[in-house]
This record gives structure tokens, sequence and C-alpha cells, in this order.
């Protein structure tokens, strides 16, 4: 009982953030699928396929899936999710979008927050749009391909029934989804926030210590990784820039973190919302964590080369590529 009451105030918290951030949420995603859901029905996508049928064939996608990829770049997961919860594609078409999404998306501004704390922008916005093509053209390899069947807002064929039926069954099952994301959402921030109470992030961090050597990444960057990949990098901005001034880190330290939480970060967050739409969480979790493991390894192969190559030796900003960092 003691243990409940004192963590009851971060319990209030949570389901406060929970509502307040499915609120603002609601102000991108509903918006985004009623547009979403009128381009589809009137048939326009039709018209452009020829010009976005050769960038989606590289990433085996149809030309409809240019919508719902250039939404998460430029305004993120939420109008992500609208986009993608209206249009009709297969489960290994929805699996592709997403991968490439949890890599790249809101690119911008995270990238400026990334530039803010070591990491020069245009480097930070390359490298997680090089992950997210060399990751999903991978995964169009291995992946079974499929019928175009799993829209999670099934509009009713054009045709066949009125627009007011079809507005009808938009409605209603974008209410759902919006009560489906509210529920996980909330629930995760409450996690999140009870894990803040009981200070289990920083024992995490030295939980953590052999996958941050396994990731190329030094222990000092510990409490900064994690902190990126529970809160994301536009929550966590605040805590990543002030930790990286106040401490005294070496500039291959600081690139090797940024390049990492740069393709993985927001695991609980960004996992949870895509899976209202009943992706599988191997794929939510498991691409993004062997895309940023494989970027800071070329990374370190990188500066190796570099530092044999004008003779010198090797430091801390500049460790060896096998080995344990830091």
């Amino acid at each position: 009982m003691i243990a409940v009451k004192k963590l009851w105030p971060a319990i209030r918290e949570g389901l406060r953030k929970g509502v307040h951030g499915t609120l603002w949420m609601l102000k991108i995603l509903v918006p985004c699928s009623l547009l979403t859901f009128l381009i589809d029905v009137s048939g326009l996508l039709d018209y452009l396929d020829f010009m976005l049928a050769p960038a989606m064939g590289i990433l085996s996608l149809p030309p409809e899936a240019a919508l719902p990829l250039t939404v998460g770049l430029l305004a993120g997961i939420y109008g992500a999710v609208a986009a993608l919860a209206v249009l009709d594609f297969s489960m290994t078409e929805t699996i592709l979008i997403v991968v490439f999404l949890l890599i790249s998306h809101n690119i911008i501004q995270e990238s400026l927050v990334q530039h803010r704390s070591g990491l020069n922008f245009l480097k930070a916005a390359i490298v997680r749009l090089v992950a997210s093509v060399v990751t999903v053209f991978g995964l169009a390899h291995v992946l079974p391909p499929g019928e175009g069947t799993h829209s999670v807002i099934a509009a009713a064929p054009q045709g066949v029934a009125s627009f007011g039926v079809q507005l009808q069954g938009w409605l209603w099952d974008t209410g759902g989804l919006c009560l489906k994301i509210f529920v996980i959402l909330t629930a995760m921030m409450v996690i999140m926030e009870v894990m803040r109470a009981a200070r289990v992030i920083p024992v995490l961090a030295r939980l953590l210590r052999p996958i941050l050597w396994l990731m190329g990444l030094s222990q000092r960057v510990g409490i900064l990784w994690l902190t990126a990949a529970v809160f994301g990098l536009t929550y966590g901005a605040a805590v990543i820039v002030e930790e990286a001034r106040a401490e005294t880190f070496e500039k291959g330290e600081i690139e090797r973190l940024q390049l990492s939480i740069g393709i993985n970060h927001a695991l609980i967050e960004d996992g949870a919302i895509f899976m209202a739409l009943g992706i599988p969480a191997l794929w939510l979790w498991g691409p993004r964590l062997v895309a940023a493991l494989v970027a800071v390894h070329l990374y370190r192969l990188w500066a190796y080369w570099q530092v044999r190559r004008q003779g010198g030796t090797l430091g801390e900003s500049v460790p060896k590529p096998v080995g344990r960092a830091g």
C-alpha cells in the first residue's frame, strides 16, 4: 500500500500525459485521416501513378505508399498512422512503410535536435534516410508479397456505396482507432512515469552495458541512449542537449550515440502507436535495432580507417572497430 501511495503521483501524471497526448494527437490524426480518405475516394492517386511508381518501386511499394511516407517524414508518426489506417495495403507493404517511418519520421525537426546536441544536421538526416531505404530494400526481399487487404479503415468499394455511407464508416472506424491508440498511449505514459519515479532508468542503464558494447557505444552515454530510447528525440531533447553540454564527451562518443538514437529512438511510444495497426512486434523493434547497430559499426570502421590512413594513434574518440566501446 505504501509503495502504491508513493507511485500514485507518477501514475496520475502518466494518465494526465496520456489524455493530453491523445488530444494533441487527435489534432493531427483526424484531419490527416479525413484528407487521406477524401483523396482515396476521389481516385486522385490513380492519376499520379506514373509519377510515384518509379520511386516507390525501389522500395517494393505501390504508388499510394508515397502519401503516408511523405506525411510521416514531414509531420511525424501520428499523421502517418492516419494515412495508413485509410489506405489499402497488404501486411507486408504496411510493415515496409512502418519500418521506413520508424527510422525517418519527423526528420527535419529531429535532425535539428540532433544538430544542437552534437551531430551535423545534414549528416543526421542523410544517415536516417539511407538507413530507411537500405533496411526496407532488404526487408522487401525477405518478407513474402501479399495482396492489398490490410486497411484498418476499410472503405466500401467505390460505386457500390454512397459517399455518405463511406463517410459514416470512416467516422466509426476512426473513432475506434483513436480509442485504441488512447488506451495504448496512456498505458505507455504511465509505465514511463512510474519508471522515472522509481529511478529505474539509471539502473537499466547499468544493466544495458552489454547491449551498449554490442551496439558500439561508450558506457558513458548509457543514460543519454536510454533517455532517447524511452522518451524519444523530441521529448528527451532537453535532457540530451543539457547532458551532452555538461559532460565531457569525446566527439566520437557523441557522434556514435547520435547515429544510434537517430535510427533507434522512442522505442515504447512509437512502437505502441503502430501496434494499433496490428503490426507484429518483431518488425516494430527488430529492423531498427539492427540498422542502428550496423550504422554505428560502419562509422567505427570508417573512423578506424581514417586514423590508420593518417598514421595516427587511436584514442577514445575513434575506437577500434572490434572490442569494447568507450
